[in-house]
């Protein structure tokens, strides 16, 4: 299967195959969580299969029982597919019992021992996250890199390829997974949105919350971040119908970004029922809708958007939001809009 927003990076390295131009090795990049893992784990099927990825043959049910991402409880340095001629390295456990915080050299060195043996058949190696490498390790890959054996691919995954030496950059094919915002990724989010929840959650705004990263956006609707999002909710509301409450904003700290977007969706609410001349469920918004103006409300709606397209860079997120609730604060008497950020 292929997520919506893997159809570009996937096409890329179809094309690849296709034109019989597969290198030696590859290096796909991507946002944490973005599904790294998941496109490799694709076209390594798609490389292998003889009938499209079938799901039926030999190899897809080698594949299948693969599961090189499930904790250990015992010190490896490799671990091997069920596909004989293909392996996987990643952070293991240190001596100490312990998950390491990064891939060592020994690892690399067994990965490369075990490629560099004779095979008939395509031999695979999969590191994730090639990023994780200390020094040695990564200088360990290197000689392997510049003297590449035939029949074999070697693929990196990264969540930072600018923290890999840029001599295994240099000597890898490149592919990134872009984040998505796309009417297909939106639609693929919206149905893995538990049901209960879909009634409270937009997923436009929940995938530019999650800086365009769906599985990310999933993950953040688990557990406590739901929970956490409906603290952020009640919060802006009081804000909203006392302004003395703009200076307790504790609980944003180090979710600015998540912030900005559960106010996005309490504005698109109150214009909503503004223009219809209902009343929802949260009273607070319905107090808000009704004595705040459709312009200012249109107004602070698109300083927002602006606001999170800001955040996709270097910015001091907390003074943009301090700017953002100040004015959402006063949203119910505001006489003259302010300038928070240029168009």
């Amino acid at each position: 299967m292929i997520f919506p927003w893997h159809k570009n990076a996937f096409a890329k390295l179809k094309q690849m195959l296709d034109q019989n131009h597969l290198p030696h090795a590859l290096l796909i990049t991507g946002a944490e969580k973005i599904g790294k893992f998941e496109l490799a784990t694709h076209f390594i099927q798609t490389l292998l299969c003889e009938n499209n990825s079938c799901g039926e043959c030999q190899h897809c049910r080698q594949l299948a029982k693969d599961n090189p991402r499930d904790a250990l409880d015992q010190n490896v340095l490799i671990r091997r597919s069920h596909y004989p001629n293909m392996i996987f390295c990643r952070k293991e456990l240190s001596d100490s019992g312990a998950q390491s915080k990064e891939i060592k050299v020994s690892q690399i060195r067994a990965f490369c021992d075990s490629l560099n043996k004779t095979a008939d058949e395509l031999q695979i190696g999969v590191i994730f996250y090639a990023d994780e490498m200390n020094e040695s390790a990564a200088n360990s890959l290197l000689k392997t890199l510049e003297e590449p054996r035939k029949n074999t691919l070697i693929m990196l995954l990264a969540h930072n390829a600018n923290a890999l030496p840029a001599t295994i950059r240099s000597r890898c094919q490149s592919v990134h997974i872009s984040p998505a915002f796309d009417q297909q990724s939106i639609e693929w989010l919206s149905e893995h949105i538990d049901s209960d929840k879909r009634a409270d959650f937009d997923a436009a705004q929940l995938l530019e919350g999650a800086h365009g990263v769906p599985f990310k956006a999933v993950d953040d609707l688990q557990g406590d971040y739901f929970l956490q999002f409906q603290g952020w909710q009640n919060h802006l509301l009081e804000m909203a119908m006392n302004p003395a409450k703009t200076i307790e904003t504790k609980l944003f700290e180090g979710h600015e970004l998540e912030t900005l977007v559960c106010l996005q969706q309490l504005i698109t609410e109150g214009i909503r029922l503004k223009l219809l001349k209902k009343e929802g469920a949260l009273l607070e918004l319905n107090k808000v809708a009704s004595k705040a103006s459709a312009d200012n409300l249109f107004r602070l709606l698109d300083d927002i958007s602006r606001s999170i397209t800001l955040a996709q860079h270097p910015v001091n997120m907390k003074l943009l939001l301090d700017n953002v609730l100040i004015v959402w604060s006063h949203i119910t008497h505001l006489k003259q809009y302010p300038v928070i950020t240029n168009p």
